[in-house]
């Protein structure tokens, strides 16, 4: 797989645990050191500007893509090489799944599992191949993980385990993004 550019989203709360402030700026990080463009929000706050300062820590390249909505209220990330100003979220998401060549989500909240899901439904869609990987920073994800098993359980789901890796941190990330191959997707349908 030819990566050049991760896509991460990511919560934008400054009242998180330290913890996941850490895993983000640790993936900000990696990200840099192996030469990759980090695709994200656009925002300072929470692990969104974690992740970024982590980025440019490394002198990583950052691409922020924000809706003019929260551009208006002044929580951009002035760090960012670009800094691309979308008319909506919607807009924003489709931008930032043009320019990433894979995804990564953090912990976050309603805004960061929007756009987990709407990325996974893609791929189960066949609407791209790209990895997606969540990072389980503090076991996180573990409740919706519980919830994933819970919709294939009772089949409103096929399931679809192999379209997402859950990582414990961002060296796990990368491992599996290193031997990551696209391949298609089952049937949708039952």
């Amino acid at each position: 797989m030819n990566l050049k550019s991760i896509c991460v989203y990511a919560s934008s709360s400054n009242a998180v645990a330290p913890a996941h402030i850490a895993t983000a700026e640790a993936l900000g990080r990696e990200i840099a050191a192996r030469g990759l463009t980090l695709v994200y929000g656009g925002g300072d706050l929470g692990l969104m500007g974690a992740v970024a300062r982590g980025v440019r820590s490394g002198n990583g390249h950052i691409i922020g893509i924000i809706p003019e909505t929260l551009l208006s209220k002044g929580i951009n990330c002035d760090i960012a090489d670009e800094l691309l100003v979308s008319r909506d979220l919607r807009e924003r998401k489709a931008w930032m799944e043009a320019r990433a060549d894979a995804f990564v989500a953090l912990p976050g909240g309603f805004g960061t599992l929007e756009e987990l899901f709407e990325i996974l439904t893609l791929r189960q869609l066949e609407e791209h191949t790209k990895p997606v990987v969540l990072v389980n920073s503090q076991a996180f994800f573990e409740p919706l993980l519980a919830l994933f098993e819970h919709l294939y359980a009772g089949q409103f789901a096929k399931p679809c385990r192999d379209f997402y890796h859950v990582a414990t941190d961002a060296v796990d990330v990368f491992d599996y993004l290193e031997r990551f191959e696209p391949f298609d997707a089952p049937a949708k349908w039952f």
